[in-house]
């Protein structure tokens, strides 16, 4: 039977990691397909909070962090759309002197590392740059040059500039089995083969199901960070904000409009494709925005919502080859915080796939990670 489609490279997801993974390659003369189940952009990386910041990284990413950083800076040279993204301060709230001393403890460990982005701000800064904030704030840690950009706007515009270099998206097509041919991949979905010599795995959420078929099962967790956004609001926040001791993201869009999130869960169902909300959580949600934020007891809350993203047991992602196979290399797991990282991370893989080595430190991100004492994959 004729194939669905031959490439170089055969990308499994179509995320922010996925369509990133793809235009990359492309920009290296690379032929790509992407294969994804749903559509582009359906899940975490179409839903999310937007947050486009290097503060309170695990150190591991940091470094990366910072690399895919500077690709946003230029984001509308690289994909010929703005994508939305605009330079926010991005400030984490102490609420105690105690919180306020593990900022400063997170602040010093930064810059020993090397970095410099991270910034003590003490309570006279902290109202300079967030007026409306509570009375109760005593603090706080800031990245000053971090912003937020439109998640479903900038996974589709990575789309569009890849197709535009001629990557084939196949998408509501299901991956059913994977098998090596020769020198190649062969990955039969519900609409065909694809062949291709190397294989990108960034199915999010279902990554393990790749991985598995591999023999390299990763622990992921399916979970569903939970979103609100209000009425408009006259204009009193012009950063991202987040909380030390409990969870909250928030930022005032240009429209005045407040979307609220920070990691309370919904359910999810992967098998399913569907996401569910807990009310009880969401009314935190707000309640601890209106406790930072006084002005936001009388918002009128719009919608809620959730995505599906995949969570590792130690909150950082998979990145880089396949341990027990040629010619593949991952990337899931984002653990709620990739959106940022996706025009980094997809340059990486791309670099990887076209020379097998990358300057990146994604050594603490290897799958093998998870393997069992001995050198076997843990179930």
């Amino acid at each position: 039977m004729t194939p669905l489609a031959r490439a170089d490279v055969a990308v499994l997801g179509g995320g922010i990691h996925g369509c990133s993974a793809a235009l990359h390659c492309a920009l290296r003369g690379l032929s790509v397909v992407v294969v994804e189940k749903d559509s582009v952009a359906r899940h975490a990386s179409g839903v999310n909070a937007g947050g486009v910041r290097r503060l309170g990284r695990h150190p591991a990413e940091i470094p990366i962090s910072d690399y895919s950083m500077k690709l946003w800076r230029n984001i509308a040279e690289l994909v010929d759309d703005d994508c939305g993204f605009q330079r926010a301060p991005q400030i984490k709230v102490a609420e105690s002197d105690a919180e306020l001393e593990s900022l400063a403890e997170r602040a010093r460990m930064v810059r020993g590392l090397g970095f410099e982005h991270e910034e003590l701000l003490d309570r006279a800064r902290l109202r300079e740059l967030l007026p409306a904030v509570a009375g109760h704030c005593v603090g706080g840690l800031a990245s000053m040059d971090d912003g937020f950009a439109i998640p479903y706007v900038t996974t589709f515009a990575f789309q569009r500039k890849a197709q535009s270099l001629g990557v084939r998206f196949f998408e509501q097509t299901r991956a059913l089995d994977l098998q090596r041919d020769g020198t190649a991949w062969r990955l039969e979905t519900d609409r065909g083969a694809v062949e291709a010599e190397t294989l990108v795995n960034c199915g999010g959420a279902w990554g393990n199901l790749v991985a598995a078929r591999l023999g390299e099962p990763a622990p992921v967790e399916a979970i569903a960070p939970m979103m609100l956004v209000t009425a408009r609001l006259p204009a009193f926040c012009t950063a991202v904000v987040g909380a030390t001791g409990r969870p909250l993201s928030f930022k005032q869009m240009p429209n005045g409009t407040v979307v609220i999130g920070g990691g309370r869960r919904g359910v999810a169902d992967p098998a399913t494709d569907r996401s569910d909300l807990r009310f009880a959580e969401l009314r935190l949600t707000a309640q601890t925005a209106a406790e930072v934020f006084p002005i936001m007891a009388g918002a009128t809350i719009v919608r809620g919502w959730a995505g599906i993203e995949g969570r590792m047991p130690d909150d950082i992602p998979v990145i880089g080859p396949s341990t027990r196979a040629e010619r593949v290399f991952h990337a899931f797991g984002f653990s709620a915080h990739g959106f940022q990282l996706g025009p980094g991370v997809g340059a990486i893989l791309a670099e990887l796939v076209a020379t097998g080595a990358t300057q990146a430190p994604i050594a603490p991100f290897s799958i093998g990670r998870f393997a069992a004492p001995g050198g076997q994959a843990a179930g």
